[in-house]
């Protein structure tokens, strides 16, 4: 299976046979409670609203909207909050988090709470998945958001997320770009050296239920004609669903330049954690929140 648009992605959440249940920290937020309540109605999830109970109260009643008063959690603070949204799903009250109206850092602090919060074995990276108008199916972006100038290891990890995230999704074998600026190994470039590595541990079984490639140009990974200008063959060129880029800086800015040079549709998650965590920025549409839920409700386990 594989996704086409993020139409697609919605029909399978859509009719799935259960309904996701999302934590929303600090959901004192219209355009966080737009996406939320247009979810909700479409079928996708179920929230439970933590933070102020009159200020939410009062832009659900604002949107014509309805929520029971015992899915909405007071608390006196974000960081409260966080905590209270990390609890609810220790206890396995809900599946996932969102992102409200709270700084960043505030929630990934009670996230990674040694003693409280949801780590895992592995790290934590971010995945942008994008609907690209001259491309034929999702394409992810990984990491840029996360981890500055990850390691060997830390690639590994960052590659494994986002494969696992898109097993969970219903892919089988999604094929990985590990992108660098040429496709040959270059020992004074650190990103060929670690590309080639990656291509290797999954040769040999060690990173699994993927193809990987690398180290391979941008053009190469989405154009069959520049891979046969180059002479470059590879089964993940024009047919790759993970680009795997060397920092936060590419990422970053491959990520913003496919939104807004290429008119992308964007939804982004963090994950790595034990659930997946909506995290948008606070200039991010209703309409890109509204996918980062779809998203990620298909991706739980």
């Amino acid at each position: 299976m594989e996704f086409k648009n993020f139409n697609e992605l919605v029909t399978k959440v859509k009719e799935s046979k259960s309904i996701r249940k999302v934590a929303v920290v600090s959901a004192q937020d219209k355009h966080t409670l737009e996406a939320v309540f247009k979810a909700k109605n479409d079928g996708l999830i179920f929230p439970i609203l933590i933070g102020d109970k009159k200020k939410i109260q009062s832009i659900i009643n604002s949107l014509g909207e309805e929520l029971a008063s015992e899915w909405i959690i007071n608390v006196e603070s974000d960081s409260q909050a966080a905590y209270k949204a990390v609890e609810i799903i220790r206890n396995g009250e809900a599946d996932f988090i969102m992102k409200g109206k709270i700084q960043t850092s505030d929630l990934l602090k009670a996230v990674v709470d040694k003693d409280k919060g949801l780590r895992t074995n592995s790290i934590m990276s971010h995945i942008s998945i994008n609907e690209i108008p001259s491309y034929h199916k999702l394409l992810a972006v990984t990491d840029g958001g996360m981890m500055m100038y990850p390691d060997l290891t830390q690639k590994k990890s960052i590659l494994e997320n986002a494969v696992n995230t898109f097993i969970n999704m219903g892919y089988e074998n999604p094929k990985v770009a590990v992108l660098s600026a040429v496709e040959v190994l270059n020992p004074k470039m650190i990103e060929t050296v670690d590309a080639a590595a990656l291509k290797e541990m999954n040769l040999n079984g060690e990173i699994k239920n993927c193809l990987v490639e690398g180290p391979i140009s941008y053009d190469l990974a989405m154009n069959k004609e520049s891979a046969l200008i180059k002479g470059f063959q590879s089964e993940v060129t024009e047919n790759v669903d993970i680009l795997i880029v060397p920092n936060i800086t590419t990422g970053n800015i491959l990520a913003k330049s496919l939104i807004y040079s290429a008119h992308a549709k964007m939804a982004g998650f963090i994950v790595g954690a034990k659930v997946p965590i909506v995290l948008t920025s606070r200039g991010s549409s209703s309409e890109e929140k509204y996918l980062s839920l779809a998203l990620s409700a298909s991706s739980v386990k």
